[in-house]
């Protein structure tokens, strides 16, 4: 054999070497990625009170370990800015299913592959358009966005309806004696529904307090869990008595006053934002009234005029 036709005969086996050795490394990397082991749920914080409770639904507990494995890995790809946009995003929406921001991105990606592969299924069985399959597979991996976003609005709806009620009754104990801390624990203790996000979130600022932390800071806090305009008021007037040396019970009432006319005041105005809203499709519908009343007269009468013709 030449010295030529040797190397002709080595280079492919090198080639195949080559090829071999790189999908060995990539087999073992990808088995030591599957097989490496996940943290357990976490339990600790409103975050871990809040997982605690999704598990108790039997579907989230079986999806729940794939999410929890998916955002280990995603852990480290995601930059500081991003995990705390992602972060704010649970947040606002009460902490939703106790996910982490890794998680929160793994299950925009578990659900954009499930809706892959369900849109690519539906399309093999009723011939549906490419068109049709990526609409589909695209909404699926927004899925979890608009759950947390649909969250956040209905959680904060909820406490913006809530919470001159309870002002006004954390005054009333205040009034009967009590202090801020006593009061707010009376309104927890004595609600119906410990799942209602407003007693959640008071609950919250308890716990805070129990910890050491300040009525300011508790209170900011709040504040940033759920930045609407009622919540702001009621954390901007509390601060500013406490500072001043203003009777905090006082200030309460006036708070509670204060935000039942401004709610009025934006039912009104919501009103007639709907009045405005809903002049274009009524125009619309009397439209197609008159087009599905005339339309066959004037197709009669030109037929008669073609006939006579």
């Amino acid at each position: 054999m030449t010295p030529a036709n040797g190397a002709s005969v080595a280079l492919p086996v090198i080639r195949w070497l080559v090829v071999l050795v790189s999908c060995g490394g990539l087999a073992a990397f990808v088995y030591i990625v599957l097989c490496a082991p996940s943290r357990p749920p976490g339990a600790l914080g409103v975050r871990g009170l809040k997982r605690q409770r999704a598990l108790q639904d039997p579907l989230w507990s079986k999806l729940e370990p794939a999410v929890r494995w998916l955002g280990e890995r995603l852990s480290g790809v995601l930059s500081g800015g991003q995990t705390d946009a992602l972060d704010r995003r649970l947040i606002h929406a009460g902490d939703y299913l106790g996910l982490t921001p890794p998680e929160y991105v793994a299950l925009a990606i578990l659900s954009f592959l499930v809706a892959l592969v369900i849109s690519m299924a539906a399309s093999h069985a009723l011939k549906m358009s490419l068109v049709v399959v990526l609409a589909f597979t695209l909404l699926g991996g927004a899925l979890p966005y608009l759950l947390v976003s649909g969250e956040a609005v209905r959680r904060q709806k909820w406490i913006s309806r809530r919470l001159p009620s309870g002002i006004d009754l954390i005054a009333l104990a205040m009034s009967a004696g009590l202090d801020f801390p006593g009061a707010v624990r009376q309104v927890v203790e004595k609600s119906c529904d410990p799942y209602d996000p407003l007693i959640e979130e008071l609950g919250w600022i308890l716990h805070k307090l129990s910890l050491g932390r300040t009525r300011r800071h508790a209170l900011e806090e709040f504040a940033a869990r759920v930045p609407v305009e009622v919540v702001l008021e009621f954390v901007g007037a509390v601060s500013q008595a406490e500072e001043r040396g203003h009777p905090v019970a006082g200030v309460l009432q006036v708070q509670a006053r204060q935000s039942r006319q401004h709610r009025s005041v934006r039912a009104e105005e919501s009103a007639a934002k709907a009045g405005v809203a809903l002049a274009l499709p009524l125009i619309l519908m009397f439209i197609t009234i008159l087009i599905l009343i005339i339309g066959p007269i004037v197709l009669r009468v030109g037929q008669s005029a073609l006939f006579k013709g």
